[in-house]
């Protein structure tokens, strides 16, 4: 099947596919739809795969030889028709080895769609702490935390624990992890960061009208505002003085869709599935990358200099980003969180997989009182609670705590 890799900008879409087609094949015939009117024009004149075919090879310059080269749709979602038209290579040309990048979430499609059950769509993410180990030379590091050795987890524990503070930092966006990999300091990491956040901001006004465009953004600066609370739930309210839900709820579906924003539910109990059990109308709003929370909020390098201090800034908001993150990118895991009725009692992030149910406490430092985690586990006997804390991985009589840099290590999650 042809593969979609589908991101937000700058996740490294365009890199990702031409290295595959650069290291796997004798040729790469890349496409980039955007602003590319001859191509939508090809497109446009219907699906004849031959025909297409010529116009691909004229437009790149390459043979399209079937087992050997490898054609790459780059911008997909600018030019709809060519998505569909997965199918027809699929069902014509099934030899042929087809690879597109995009924004799906953002395609509008206008007598055309996608071509359900005749592609394969990836979803590609920041690097995670353990792909920043690598990017950073500490690979040996990451094998250890991923190992089935609490002890020699702990042994490490003062690096990881600084490599994490790092990544806190830097982040997982890949011009910010190169450039400090490359220059060895914070200040190259917000360089990259602050261009980055440029970009965004230019790449919205692009895709939108002018109303739509000051709704987003608002939303979009409102987060670290947000997460920097006690009470992380979304109130639209705090965006500006007078706001209302229904002239912002469209801005954070655009945000979500195009993959710069995670909203995470509310479910009102540890069900099976969760989704089933979620509140569209509460949720907590995270942004896509650590890193760049802390560049929105103007985090400076002195946090990471002075060692803790960075894990209190905004209240843990770093942390519980960082553990959001590696959920989703790390473990491949949904998450959603759970609050009691009268707010008084709260659960960061509940995630459910195969092994089980999972709520889930974020400590950002080692002050480990639990007690919303306890009754929630006392009410919920069938669950099974973890702690993400710097305290080393220990078993209690009712809960685990892990280590917050050995948080993808699954092992430790459960016998």
């Amino acid at each position: 099947k042809p593969v979609v890799v589908n991101g937000a900008r700058q996740v490294g879409k365009t890199w990702l596919l031409k290295e595959f087609g650069r290291t796997r094949f004798a040729r790469v015939a890349y496409v980039n739809f955007d602003n590319n009117a001859a191509m939508t024009e090809l497109f446009e004149g219907g699906y004849d795969v031959q025909r297409l075919l010529l116009g691909i090879q004229a437009e790149t310059g390459q043979r399209v030889v079937e087992g050997e080269t490898l054609v790459i749709f780059d911008e997909i979602q600018e030019c709809p028709r060519a998505l569909t038209s997965l199918k027809y290579f699929r069902e014509n040309m099934p030899g042929l080895h087809l690879a597109a990048g995009s924004l799906l979430g953002l395609t509008i499609h206008q007598g055309t769609g996608f071509p359900v059950g005749n592609a394969t769509t990836l979803d590609l993410y920041p690097l995670n702490f353990d792909e920043f180990l690598d990017a950073t030379g500490n690979g040996f590091l990451r094998e250890l935390l991923l190992g089935d050795d609490p002890a020699a987890i702990a042994a490490f524990s003062a690096k990881a624990s600084a490599l994490l503070r790092q990544y806190y930092f830097v982040g997982g966006m890949p011009a910010a992890v190169l450039a400090f990999a490359e220059e060895g300091n914070f200040a190259a990491a917000r360089r990259e960061q602050v261009q980055i956040l440029a970009d965004y901001r230019l790449d919205i006004s692009k895709h939108l009208r002018a109303d739509e465009v000051e709704h987003v953004l608002a939303v979009w600066d409102s987060v670290p505002r947000h997460l920097g609370k006690e009470n992380k739930k979304f109130v639209f309210g705090q965006i500006r003085e007078g706001a209302r839900a229904r002239d912002y709820r469209s801005a954070i579906t655009w945000l979500a869709q195009a993959g710069l924003a995670v909203p995470v539910r509310r479910v009102s109990k540890p069900g099976m599935p969760l989704a089933a059990y979620a509140d569209d109308g509460a949720f907590k709003l995270f942004l896509l990358d650590v890193g760049l929370l802390g560049a929105l909020s103007g985090l400076k390098e002195r946090a990471v200099i002075e060692g803790s201090a960075i894990f209190t800034e905004f209240k843990g908001s770093l942390t519980e980003q960082y553990v959001c993150q590696q959920l989703l990118s790390g473990c491949g895991l949904a998450p959603y969180y759970w609050s009691a009725e009268n707010g008084r009692s709260e659960i960061d992030f509940l995630v459910q997989s195969d092994e089980g149910t999972f709520p889930i406490e974020v400590k950002a430092e080692e002050n480990l009182r639990s007690k919303s985690l306890r009754t929630f586990a006392g009410k919920y006997p069938d669950v099974d609670p973890l702690r993400f804390s710097m305290s080393p991985f220990r078993v209690e009589s009712w809960m685990r705590n892990i280590p917050l840099y050995a948080l993808q290590n699954r092992k430790l999650w459960a016998d």
